[in-house]
């Protein structure tokens, strides 16, 4: 076992490891410690300040779930824009589970907007499921407000999945726009624009939301499409 193993399993809470394990399907529970995020990031400031994280982010795979939350927070710690998306391009690859892709929030692509767009429309594309999450992730966190264009609903309208936490994250997505860009989302749900699936979980987050009103809640009730009723109709 590494030192930094031997420092997480220190940290350990056993009954967290429980709870949280149930809420990543994905993960095989044995590969799961139970470090909280709290601490887990914590950790990784200390990595990061003595120098150890450097060298233990070039160690891919990993064998626990906290050592790739671990790597997701070391990677948050780089300020250079292009050193962010070459490591980033390394590690989404190895990512399997939801919690680590939405919990890696690199600050610097904040301050690079149009070339973090261009990432994010990159990494869409890509097959593996965690990493068109991600991209579809970045575009929720950063253009939606100050720089939303609507090209970018259009993108996300026409990404097809039988992935259940790509799907997931495309419902999140418009439920999100119809929050913040609402007559600009509106006709993807009225057009039917959206898979079936994804446009159901999209109604469904969105009415449970409290930045929908109640009117808008109504509305959109009436798109939801049943089993025995044509999307058209």
């Amino acid at each position: 076992m590494t030192d930094i193993q031997k420092i997480l399993f220190s940290l350990q809470d056993k009954k967290y490891r429980d709870f949280n394990a149930k809420l990543i399907p994905t993960v095989d529970k044995s590969t799961v410690i139970g470090v909280r995020i709290p601490d887990l990031r914590k950790y990784a400031k200390e990595l990061h300040k003595n120098g150890q994280g450097a060298d233990f982010i070039k160690k891919l795979p990993h064998k626990y779930f906290e050592e790739n939350n671990l790597h997701a927070f070391l990677i948050e710690k780089i300020t250079d824009f292009d050193s962010v998306v070459n490591e980033l391009d390394r590690f989404l690859p190895y990512v399997d589970n939801w919690a680590t892709c939405d919990s890696m929030n690199p600050k610097v692509l904040a301050q690079y907007p149009e070339k973090t767009k261009e990432q994010a429309l990159r990494w869409i594309c890509s097959e593996h499921t965690y990493t068109v999450r991600y991209g579809i992730g970045l575009l929720m966190r950063y253009f939606l407000d100050d720089n939303f264009t609507t090209d970018i609903l259009e993108t996300v309208a026409t990404i097809r999945s039988d992935e259940y936490y790509v799907n997931m994250m495309i419902a999140w997505f418009f439920a999100t726009v119809l929050a913040k860009q609402y007559d600009a989302a509106i006709p993807y749900i009225t057009e039917y624009r959206l898979d079936k699936w994804c446009h159901n979980k999209t109604i469904r987050k969105a009415i449970e939301s409290y930045r929908i009103t109640d009117d808008q809640k109504c509305f959109l009730r009436k798109y939801v499409i049943n089993n025995q009723k044509n999307s058209r109709e």
